[in-house]
């Protein structure tokens, strides 16, 4: 005898003694004693399962449901003491399926529907949701449509709670169609088949009924089962030429208003209520040639056939994932769905009762569709329930995480350097730059305008050429001297001068100014130079100054100037790049955020394998794609998060 065949045996024998003194503890201790090897003794448990559910079925002749139910609990517990295969339970439950009647399997339902909870548990719900998937599917081809119809119900309905709403299996992912969905007409005219039925008037709204029409009418069905045919451009000759007649002959025949109308010719709410009480469901409709005239004249029939034209032309112009690169309209085909999708739902305005209300509602459902056709496309991501922690939860609830004191968390925030605001926002502004003297000193604080781009302007209608008259120019205007008078306290050297000589008049005082800066221009004109050395020196009102200080000081803007020039053109290196990626890769994300990169972005970047290339990458496209990517600037970006190694890489 094998070690496997003994081990059967003698837990069969563990087992029967376990569900007649309910001990799962001492079966656990038994089997582990008999064999310490996980892989054996979950093997020979699964069998012993099986011999001894096969002995059940055999004494219980009454196939006593309480019994069964009994055994399968004991099982589910083995499977979360990690002695049998999560499986085992739905395994067990499909063979007592098979084993018994339709109404013992109706009973023995109810207490798979009530455990549903257990089956959705991660242990059970990965190794058993096919199993049950097939196990339902066998007792629905086992169950009359017509005749058990509540039970059908409930397994669907099990299925519905089972599943997640994403569950791919029952979202026809690769849009398949129902391809047996045949419809069959008659092939060939049968003598007076089409002739109008007896009692029947003639009238001018009447359809001349013909075997075309009604050849042509039933034909769409093939189109409407199967949409990729419109794609095929003899297809296609074949499905517009029929839908035309059909519209056609839909427009020429208009229905009265008659279902609705009561006997006081007040009409009908047209609700949802109505709709059940009054109209009638067919599965499928005969084809017979004598009956389709009635047809077209039945409202609900009418609404049907155009609802399907309304979805076939929306698949055609839809974005569908699987479909092939063939699968596509031209442009003429566009323009005819377009105009023929308006004629629809013109004829379905006309269609009582309530034309206009159904058109909306389908309209709506069609809109509907859409973003079920998106959700389809974007690969069917989850829809996550939010958790409530309500009484009867079957998940844990989880306990309120409690608050920490505000004197704690700004002590902490302290200890790093950092400063808490009690707002997110406001602390990630606050701790840009936690320095506040330095933040104001920075550059990018600066919004000063140099002199000659401000009193550029004035200084071109300084110049007699310009021939502009004293009441329009710059000077006269009080906004412009007032800020010109800030400004010059800022960035000129004429304006504190020593003296005890009174200040002449705002614009005259301006015009004088503005001819000593525009002397000092490093580019002028040869018509200000000689206005500057035609023009006499002023009287009294204006007071020496010291040329020299004045030749130094522009001496060292000139200079400043190209500094700042010079630095502009300092790049960041590919060498600078690799040795700031080893010393950042820790910390790449704060200086991804500092940078300005969105989150979309820098999830981007975590693609990358690991975090030295993570922060490469990062570092190589802010530098080929900002045009402040110097390395000044990027040393300032790393002083201000106080990355010192970094910036002494940066630096040497």
């Amino acid at each position: 005898m094998t070690l496997f065949e003994r081990l059967r045996e003698d837990f069969s024998i563990f087992l029967q003694q376990c569900l007649r003194n309910s001990d799962v503890v001492n079966f656990q201790k038994k089997c582990i004693e008999a064999c310490t090897n996980d892989v054996d003794r979950k093997a020979a448990v699964d069998q012993a399962l099986r011999d001894t559910l096969l002995m059940i079925l055999n004494e219980n002749t009454s196939k006593n449901v309480g019994v069964l139910e009994n055994y399968i609990t004991v099982t589910i517990d083995l499977c979360r003491r990690d002695l049998a295969t999560s499986s085992m339970p739905v395994m067990l439950l499909s063979d007592i399926f098979d084993a018994m009647t339709l109404d013992k399997c109706e009973q023995l339902f109810t207490y798979v529907e009530n455990n549903v909870g257990i089956w959705k548990e991660d242990l059970f719900f990965s190794a058993c949701k096919n199993n049950l998937l097939r196990m339902c599917n066998d007792l629905l081809r086992r169950l009359s449509q017509s005749q058990q119809t509540i039970f059908c119900g409930r397994i669907l309905l099990f299925l519905a709670k089972f599943f997640p709403f994403s569950e791919r299996s029952g979202l026809n992912i690769v849009s398949e169609f129902n391809l047996d969905n045949y419809t069959e007409f008659g092939t060939e005219k049968l003598e007076n088949d089409l002739e109008p039925m007896e009692g029947d008037n003639e009238s001018e709204n009447k359809i001349q009924m013909d075997y075309n029409l009604y050849r042509k009418f039933w034909a769409l069905q093939d189109f409407f089962r199967n949409p990729n045919q419109c794609y095929n451009k003899m297809h296609w000759k074949v499905f517009s030429a029929h839908a035309s007649s059909v519209l056609s002959a839909f427009s020429s025949f208009k229905l009265d208003d008659q279902r609705t109308c009561s006997a006081t010719g007040v009409n009908k709410e047209f609700t949802v209520e109505n709709i059940y009480k009054e109209t009638h469901y067919f599965a499928k409709y005969l084809t017979n040639q004598k009956l389709l005239e009635l047809q077209l004249s039945d409202s609900n029939f009418r609404r049907y056939v155009l609802l399907q034209f309304l979805i076939l032309f929306q698949y055609l112009n839809s974005t569908v994932k699987f479909k092939t690169e063939t699968h596509e309209l031209k442009l003429d085909q566009v323009e005819w769905v377009k105009a023929t999708t308006d004629q629809v739902y013109a004829l379905l305005i006309e269609t009582p009762p309530d034309g206009r209300v159904f058109t909306d509602i389908v309209k709506n459902i069609l809109k509907r569709e859409e973003h079920w056709n998106t959700w389809k496309n974007d690969g069917c991501p989850a829809f996550k329930k939010p958790l409530h922690n309500s009484v009867g939860n079957d998940e844990p609830r989880k306990l309120k995480k409690l608050k920490r004191r505000i004197g704690d968390v700004i002590q902490d925030a302290q200890c790093i350097g950092k400063f808490n605001m009690g707002n997110s926002e406001l602390t990630k502004l606050w701790n840009l730059c936690p320095n506040n003297l330095e933040a104001c000193k920075s550059k990018d604080r600066d919004f000063l305008p140099l002199l000659e781009t401000y009193f550029e302007e004035a200084i071109m209608q300084s110049d007699p050429a310009a021939m502009v008259d004293d009441e329009y120019k710059k000077v006269n205007d009080g906004n412009f001297g007032w800020r010109a008078l800030r400004l010059l306290a800022r960035r000129s050297p004429h304006f504190f001068v020593h003296g005890n000589n009174p200040i002449n008049k705002l614009p005259e005082y301006l015009e004088t100014m503005i001819k000593k800066i525009a002397k000092d221009r490093p580019l002028q004109s040869d018509m200000t130079k000689t206005e500057t050395d035609e023009t006499p020196p002023p009287e009294s009102n204006e007071q020496e100054f010291n040329e020299d200080v004045l030749k130094q000081e522009s001496e060292q803007v000139e200079c400043e100037n190209s500094e700042i020039k010079t630095r502009k053109l300092n790049f960041v290196s590919v060498e600078m790049i690799v040795k700031l990626s080893e010393v950042l890769k820790n910390d790449w994300e704060k200086l991804a955020t500092k940078l300005g990169y969105a989150a979309d972005e820098i999830d981007f970047f975590r693609g990358k394998p690991t975090q030295y290339e993570q922060c490469k990458t990062m570092l190589e496209i802010w530098a080929d794609a900002d045009e402040d990517a110097s390395v000044e600037n990027l040393a300032y970006i790393l002083e201000g998060l106080n990355f010192n190694e970094a910036v002494a890489v940066l630096k040497s």
